[in-house]
Parts: C-alpha cells; structure tokens; sequence
C-alpha cells in the first residue's frame, strides 16, 4: 500500500510557511479499481473524452466503471461545494468540466463529494467519486484535461479508480479540519484568505486544555446550528483529537530570513461533523484563548445540547480560517486489483531541448 504525503504549503511575496505530515498507513493515496454494476442501468453516450487516454466501451445498460478524484480549491468565491449554479458552487463547476471530458450527462456521472463544505470554506483534500460506462487505459491524459477546464482556484489532485463497495461519504472513517488564525496586531494581508485575524493576544494553554473537553463521543447539538441539522441527524459525533498548534512562519525581510509565532492551525480529527460544528467549537476557543470565558465552560455548553447555550458566549467563526485537510477511509474499499490504471498524481513536463540560443 502506498503510503500517503500531504503538504500544504505557500510562498506570497515576502512570507512562506510549510506543515508537512507523512503518514505510511494512511488511505488517501491508494488506488483502486473493480467493475462496478450499476442498478439504474449506467448512461452516458458511450464515447467519453478524456484528452488522448483510449478507452474500452463497457455494456452501458449493465455495466460501468467507478473513480476517485481528490481535489482542491480556494473556496473564496463559491457558495460551498453542494450542487447549485447561481450563484457558483465546486460540484456544479466539476461536473461541467467532467461531462465535457468524458462526454457523459451529468446525472448519469453521479458525482458524489465526500463533505459539503459551505460557501467561503477551502479543501485540500476533498474526495469525490463519479461513474462512466466505460475504462480508461491510463489516467494521466484525462487528469491534465479536467484541470485545464478548471479554474485556477479548483484543482484535481488525484485521479484514481474506485472499488463498487467504495462510497466517497459512506466510506469515510473520520475527516480531519484544519482552522488558522493569525494572531498579531496587523494582519498579514497574503493571509486574508486562508486565516482569521485574531487581534486580541491568545493564551494557547488555556485553548489547548479548553479543546481536549471535546475529544471523546458526545452529543454536539450544542454546536449544531439547529435550522441545518436535518444535515446529519444523529448528533453524536466522536472527536479523536482536537490540536492547537503553533506555527512557525518564515518571513523574508531586505534579504534577512526570520521566524515569527504569529499563525496558530486548530486541527480537529472526528468521525464526523453536524453543520458548523468545527466553526462553533473554534469560536468557543478564540473566547476562551481571549481568557473572555474559563476552559471548564466547554463540557457545561456540551450538556445542555442547546445551541441557545453556546450563543450567549460565541458566534461562528468565519468560513475563511476553515480547511477540509483529508479524509480517511475504510482499508477494505481501498484494495487494488490487477488491470486498472494507475493513480495520475499529474503530469510533470520536461524539455528536451532548449528553444533559447545561448550568447
């Protein structure tokens, strides 16, 4: 099994800062393939696209194939991932640029994301799966096709097949959020898209023991917001663990390097989350980290399951702090048979000869 390597990085102008995490039994970059046996028959017209890559044309009344796709996006300008076209949405942008590749309707791709993240919120790690009735030989050709539909601010991480028993939501063993806060009296302005500004001074101590009140399965209706909570209905969740890191950043000065404390990364690991739970439970933790509310005021807010309770302390926090870092999954949906294609991490381009004349 291949292991699996996250890194989330930047370099704006004169600041760049790197979280690195390698992870052998992780899930998220195995590759999988099965025929898949579709209920409703399949559709599509049979002569899906895909950039060059040839295909084998399956029995589209019986028969198709499913994949995997991780994906990323800069959810600045989207009203969340959940299919809608006005205004945008991630899903309604991918399947325009999935039926122009593969040729395939969009209802009969099926795509399926793995969280609906909402409007303003980014992912590093989406997983969704879609269906066509027929195989590709390689994935490499299609992978470069789908990003060069996408806009610069959505792109294909991985392109993968996928088992029949593998379900991007119903698959999941746990996903994992990460919020950032920079924390100083000035915000950084490369930032302002990818991080709350916190100008009050934060007590990370008092954050840190706050947050390990929410390890554990309890019920979150508390931090549910209750007109959205058809969303999930069970609202017992198990948190696995809830981290309050501070992060280095490296800031480059008239040709002098130096690190600065400034950026805190909240990284919450949980079977699942009810709608707005992550950003009501930061909230609560910029609160307590102003020291406006003591830590022990989390386990009393969890047993009153009243959303009403955790208003009289903290709003949400806003949705530009918020990542959908990964995903788990179950190791059973993840096995990889013979004859099918590889995983495309992308396409790297070499030059063969240099166009340029040297003087």
């Amino acid at each position: 099994m291949e292991g699996n390597r996250e890194m989330s990085y930047g370099a704006l102008g004169g600041l760049a800062f790197i979280s690195l995490n390698l992870n052998a039994n992780s899930s998220l970059s195995s590759c999988v393939c099965f025929w898949h046996s579709m209920s409703d028959g399949g559709g599509g017209n049979g002569n899906g696209g895909g950039g060059g890559d040839s295909i084998h044309l399956g029995k589209i009344s019986e028969s198709g194939y499913k994949w995997r796709l991780v994906i990323a996006y800069d959810g600045t300008r989207y009203s969340g991932w959940q299919y809608q076209q006005t205004p945008p949405t991630i899903q309604c942008i991918v399947e325009k640029a999935l039926t122009r590749v593969t040729k395939v309707e969009r209802e009969d791709l099926h795509l399926v994301g793995a969280s609906r993240t909402d409007t303003g919120v980014h992912a590093w790690g989406q997983v969704a799966h879609f269906l066509t009735p027929f195989n590709y030989d390689g994935l490499e050709s299609i992978h470069a096709a789908l990003n060069g539909l996408l806009p610069p601010d959505i792109r294909v991480r991985e392109f993968s097949p996928a088992s029949p028993e593998f379900h991007a939501r119903f698959s999941a063993k746990s996903k994992i959020y990460h919020y950032k806060i920079y924390n100083d009296a000035v915000m950084d302005p490369f930032l302002r898209h990818n991080a709350y500004h916190s100008v009050y001074k934060l007590n990370t101590l008092a954050m840190r023991e706050a947050a390990k009140h929410f390890i554990g399965k309890h019920d979150f209706s508390a931090f549910a917001n209750a007109s959205h909570n058809d969303r999930s209905p069970n609202p017992v969740k198990n948190v696995f663990r809830f981290d309050v890191i501070e992060m280095m950043v490296l800031v480059l000065m008239v040709n002098s390097l130096f690190a600065q404390g400034a950026l805190l990364q909240l990284e919450v690991e949980g079977s699942g989350f009810l709608y707005r739970q992550v950003r009501n439970m930061v909230a609560l933790l910029l609160q307590i980290g102003r020291e406006a509310i003591p830590p022990d005021i989390v386990p009393r807010i969890l047993a009153t399951q009243d959303r009403k309770e955790l208003a009289k302390y903290a709003f949400s926090a806003p949705p530009n702090g918020l990542c959908l870092m990964s995903i788990k999954y179950n190791e059973e949906h993840l096995q990889l048979p013979s004859g099918c294609p590889k995983t495309s991490h992308g396409r790297h381009h070499s030059v063969r000869k240099c166009k340029l004349p040297f003087y």
